[in-house]
């Protein structure tokens, strides 16, 4: 394994002042030490890192982007069309979920886990894996120095247990708020029968705890899609029926611009729920830039018909009924917590991502265009 030190060391050493990324739990030890110096620039989503270590570079500074596989996707723009068009050298330290065998992960990571190697192949990317069994990065820092010095961009893969992890504690903040759970728990009753589509991480498994329903899809993965997913089902799907997202800070600010689609379709029947803890919560409880985002006022700014904030069981009860009953879209921004202790279970440790898709649909009282979920159930 290789610690910490070791590894912020070592990347100083070869004169790396620059570092962006999207946290994964696998470089939560590294992430923790670059952010504390001061060298570390959390972005929004993986391809803004890189756009950011790109003008780094342009700007003179050794830059490096850390991130985990599943936002591969997210990376593939601006490394084909920004650094390789361009000669933007940039050292990319990816982590391997889902590899090398996708059974040992969340369904969310099987297609990615076994496909990352083949992309950058596909795409010319010279890469290396660092094992858990490894000791040193010096060998592949050394073998990447060699592409970045040609303007090449250069992965190393870190697979599970090969980079020291870390876990932030509770702060001041968090013993002055309601929990996401309890916060939830104050709305449940009141979502009762409605489709609810809850982002990635920890909403997802505390939904789930609070009481499983048909009408709930459960969005492990595919960070930052759950307002555009749920627009999607408010605008298509033949009910009448308030659809509701539960989202968070981390997620929405990933791909933002989705509230000012919501905004301009402006279904009346949609309500938006971002659960902010200031945090990626499932990665290592590494800080977001919400502390300096104000989504209220920015759901307000792109067209919904009301944003608010609401930090108590009361004003949260409030504001939810009002959002069900009155013509929308509503955003309600809860502040929260993290949480302590064990997480809640995955929805997917008990049901199939394909279950919980096919049973919305019949619960929604619609077949699916081009199979039939009943088939399925």
């Amino acid at each position: 394994m290789i610690t910490t030190d070791r590894f912020c060391d070592e990347i100083a050493a070869r004169n790396i002042v620059f570092v962006s990324g999207v946290p994964c739990f696998y470089f939560s030890g590294p992430i923790e030490r670059l952010t504390s110096k001061g060298r570390y620039v959390p972005a929004a989503n993986e391809g803004a890192a890189l756009a950011l270590a790109a003008g780094a570079t342009a700007a003179g500074a050794r830059s490096a982007v850390i991130a985990q596989n599943s936002g591969l996707g997210n990376l593939i723009n601006p490394l084909t069309s920004l650094h390789m068009t361009y000669s933007i050298p940039v050292l990319v330290f990816m982590s391997l979920r889902g590899w090398p065998d996708p059974r040992h992960d969340e369904p969310q990571h099987a297609v990615m886990g076994t496909s990352t190697h083949r992309l950058l192949d596909a795409i010319d990317v010279a890469h290396w894996t660092l094992s858990q069994d490894a000791t040193s990065m010096v060998n592949l820092l050394d073998a990447a120095e060699q592409e970045l010095a040609v303007g090449r961009p250069a992965f190393i893969l870190a697979e599970k247990g090969a980079i020291e992890t870390y876990r932030s504690e509770p702060s001041q903040r968090d013993s002055r708020l309601l929990t996401r759970a309890q916060a939830l728990a104050t709305q449940m009753p009141m979502l009762a029968g409605l489709p609810v589509v809850s982002t990635t991480g920890y909403t997802s498994r505390e939904l789930f705890a609070n009481g499983d329903a048909a009408t709930h899809f459960y969005m492990q993965g595919s960070m930052g899609h759950a307002p555009s997913f749920g627009l999607g089902l408010a605008l298509a799907a033949p009910t009448g029926r308030s659809v509701v997202i539960l989202d968070g800070d981390g997620a929405a600010l990933m791909h933002l611009g989705a509230m000012s689609t919501i905004g301009a379709h402006a279904p009346l029947s949609l309500l938006h729920v971002i659960f902010d803890n200031h945090s990626y919560e499932s990665t290592g409880a590494q800080s977001t830039t919400a502390a300096t985002t104000d989504f209220a006022a920015l759901a307000r700014a792109v067209g919904y018909a009301s944003g608010q904030t609401c930090h108590t069981a009361g004003n949260i009860e409030a504001a939810t009924a009002a959002a069900l009953t009155r013509p929308g879209p509503h955003l309600v921004v809860i502040p929260v917590a993290r949480a302590c202790g064990a997480p809640a279970a995955r929805a997917t440790s008990v049901l199939s991502a394909t279950h919980i898709h096919h049973r919305l649909s019949v619960a929604l009282g619609v077949t699916q265009p081009w199979a039939d979920p009943i088939a399925e159930l």
